[in-house]
C-alpha cells in the first residue's frame, strides 16, 4: 500500500495544492514549526477519520477559513488506485472512499493501516492507564474486526448502564448486565491472547536496540481477573451494584483493565531511566507494526514524527536498521540530520518551510 499523492485545501498552514508521495520513503525536513507534522497528521486523518494531535478536528482548518478538504490517491496491495477524501465544513465532517460516503470509520482502518510514532507516545509509559488501553485497543482492532465490534458494543452498553445509574433508574441496571458481561468477556479473552502474542515481539526488540538484558514485557491485569463465565460476572456485578450506585458509575469491567510495561523489578516507569522510557515508547510502536504484519501478512504505512531526537546516535541507527515490514514510511527530520547510514533508493526528500513543500535539491 502506498499514498501516491496528497491534496490540500485550507489544512493548517500547508499550502493548497498537491504533494507527490509516490515513494517507499518520504522524508520531510525542516526546522520546528514549519508544517512537517501537519503532513503526517493529514495522512493519519485520511486513514482513521480522526487526528492523533487533537480531539477537535476544526483546529486543523486554516485560520480564518470555514472549510477544509484533504484527499489522497492510494495504491492498495492489489495495485488498485483508491481515493479518500476528508472534508470539514462549518464543523460538519464528511468522508468519502472512492466517491462514496463512509458511514463507519472502520472502512478506513481496514483499507489503510497506518501507525504513527509520536512524541506523545511517552504517555504509554508515564501516563494514565487509559493511554495504554487505547494503544492496545488500536493494536488489536487493526487486524480483528470482531474485537472492534465487541469493544464498541461493550462501550455502548456501559454508557446505557451508567446513564441508568445516574438517572436513578436502578431497575434497568440488571437488564444491561448480561450483555455487558458477554461483550466484556469477549474483549478480555482477546486482550489476553493478544498480549501473549505481543510479548513474543516486544521484549526481544527492546533487548536488541537497548543493549540491556532486561526482561521487559507487557502485563495485562483484567478488572474481572478471576471471572471466566457470564454467570460469574453477573454474580459479581450484582454484589457490587450498591457500590456502583454510590460511585455513580460502573466500577468494574474491561474499561478498567490495566496494561503495564514491567520488568523483573516491577513497573518499568519506576525502574527505567528517562532515556529508557523514551526508547521503550518508540519500540512499542515498532512492535505494533511488526505485530500487525505478523497477524495479517500486510505491511502498514508508518508515520515517524521526530521521535528519534532523544535517542543517542547508536540507538537511532539501530532502530532505523530494524525498521522493516512497512509498505511506506513518512519521516520528519531537522535540517542536516543524519538519518540513514546509506542512501535509500526508493526515497523522496522534501524541505518544509512555512507550510511550503519543495523537493530537496
Amino acid at each position: 500500500m502506498r499514498f501516491k499523492k496528497l491534496k490540500y485545501f485550507n489544512f493548517r498552514n500547508i499550502s493548497n495544492g498537491f504533494i507527490d508521495t509516490d515513494s517507499g520513503n518520504v522524508v520531510l525536513e525542516g526546522v520546528n514549526g514549519q508544517g512537517k507534522t501537519n503532513i503526517l497528521e493529514s495522512v493519519y486523518i485520511l486513514a482513521y477519520g480522526s487526528s492523533f494531535r487533537t480531539g477537535n478536528i476544526r483546529e486543523a482548518i486554516s485560520f480564518g477559513c470555514s472549510r477544509m478538504h484533504i484527499a489522497a490517491e492510494v495504491e492498495d496491495d492489489g495495485g488498485q488506485i483508491r481515493k479518500v477524501d476528508y472534508i470539514n465544513e462549518q464543523g460538519k465532517r464528511r468522508i468519502l472512499l472512492d466517491g462514496k460516503d463512509v458511514r463507519d470509520r472502520k472502512e478506513l482502518v481496514y483499507s489503510f493501516p497506518v501507525i504513527v510514532f509520536s512524541h506523545e507516545d511517552i504517555d504509554f509509559l508515564k501516563g494514565e492507564p487509559e493511554y495504554r488501553r487505547r494503544f492496545f485497543d488500536q493494536t488489536f482492532s487493526m487486524y480483528d474486526p470482531v474485537y472492534l465490534d465487541s469493544l464498541r458494543k461493550f462501550k455502548s452498553i456501559l454508557s446505557q448502564r451508567n446513564s441508568a445509574i445516574k438517572s436513578g433508574q436502578h431497575s434497568l441496571i440488571s437488564l444491561y448486565d448480561g450483555r455487558l458481561a458477554d461483550y466484556g468477556l469477549e474483549v478480555m479473552e482477546k486482550r489476553r491472547s493478544g498480549v501473549e502474542s505481543f510479548n513474543e515481539i516486544f521484549p526481544s526488540i527492546f533487548r536488541q536496540i537497548s543493549g540491556l538484558d532486561r526482561n521487559i514485557r507487557i502485563r495485562y491485569q483484567p478488572s474481572w481477573r478471576d471471572l471466566s463465565s457470564t454467570d460469574e460476572v453477573l454474580s459479581y456485578l450484582d454484589s457490587t451494584r450498591e457500590r456502583d450506585i454510590n460511585l455513580q458509575t460502573t466500577s468494574s469491567g474491561v474499561h478498567r483493565d490495566r496494561f503495564t510495561v514491567v520488568d523483573d523489578n516491577g513497573p518499568f516507569v519506576q525502574t527505567g531511566s528517562t532515556g529508557q522510557l523514551r526508547l521503550a515508547s518508540v519500540l512499542l510502536r515498532l512492535a505494533q507494526a511488526r505485530f500487525f504484519h505478523q497477524m495479517t501478512e500486510k505491511k502498514p504505512v508508518l508515520l515517524i514524527d521526530d521521535v528519534l531526537l532523544e535517542l543517542d546516535s547508536a540507538k537511532r541507527a539501530s532502530f532505523l536498521s530494524m525498521l522493516d515490514n512497512y509498505s511506506q514510511a513518512f519521516f520528519t527530520f531537522l535540517p542536516e540530520e543524519k538519518y540513514f547510514r546509506a542512501r535509500k533508493e526508493d526515497i523522496i526528500e522534501y524541505v518544509v518551510e512555512d507550510g511550503k513543500v519543495t523537493e530537496k535539491a
